[in-house]
């Protein structure tokens, strides 16, 4: 089984087990790419997008399909300002604990929202929820997908995590071609927009450029 939430630096050892996912882009430039999962959500999304824009940068965001359908307007500005999308499941399903069929039918009502607003995707992105998939799962969806890990976990999701451990977390561990993950999540709100602008100030000023995938 895959469980990717066990180092905020992910083990190479993981990496090179699981090497069909994308972990880090393998570049020596000074790239970094910024993903974004859980949302799109009005209470932050927004801010996110705002602060992307104030720096010129790109992300990817990792989309659940109901909240695409909540907010569509949201969505919508993610593609329209030159974003890239991934598919987060329909409703944020646990790998681990949901069988295959109940699983792969849930990602494919997620990606038919995704094709009734983006079109048919040329490239097409996944990530799973909590890092978690049974090995019958990333046999499936290695053919289909290009599944995305990480490289960095900025585990601003936990609420015991203090707001200066979220932004060292990031700043001490990202480097050339590193994935990062954050999420427009209401639970990450709050180091989400303490983190993000000066994660994007730091990396800025040491000449990096923010990508998406």
């Amino acid at each position: 089984m895959l469980d990717a939430l066990l180092f905020t630096k992910t083990s190479p050892l993981l990496a090179a087990v699981y090497r069909e996912c994308l972990w880090k882009v393998n570049t020596e430039e000074k790239l970094l790419y910024l993903t974004f999962d859980d949302g799109p959500i009005p209470e932050i999304t927004p801010i996110v997008l705002d602060e992307l824009k104030k720096w010129n940068a790109r992300a990817t965001f990792f989309c659940i399909g109901k909240n695409i359908e909540a907010n569509p307007e949201i969505f919508q500005r993610i593609m329209d300002e030159g974003h890239s999308i991934g598919n987060h499941t329909f409703n944020h399903l646990n790998g681990w604990s949901s069988n295959d069929k109940d699983y792969f039918e849930n990602i494919a009502q997620c990606e038919a929202v995704l094709n009734a607003k983006c079109g048919m995707r040329t490239t097409k992105l996944f990530r799973p929820p909590y890092g978690k998939l049974k090995p019958s799962q990333y046999t499936k969806l290695k053919k289909e997908y290009k599944l995305v890990m990480w490289d960095v976990l900025s585990f601003d999701f936990d609420l015991k995590m203090a707001e200066e451990k979220v932004l060292e977390n990031v700043l001490e561990n990202a480097e050339e071609g590193s994935v990062i993950v954050m999420h427009d999540s209401l639970k990450a709100k709050p180091k989400v927009e303490f983190a993000l602008p000066k994660i994007l100030e730091h990396f800025t000023e040491k000449g990096f450029k923010f990508e998406k995938l």
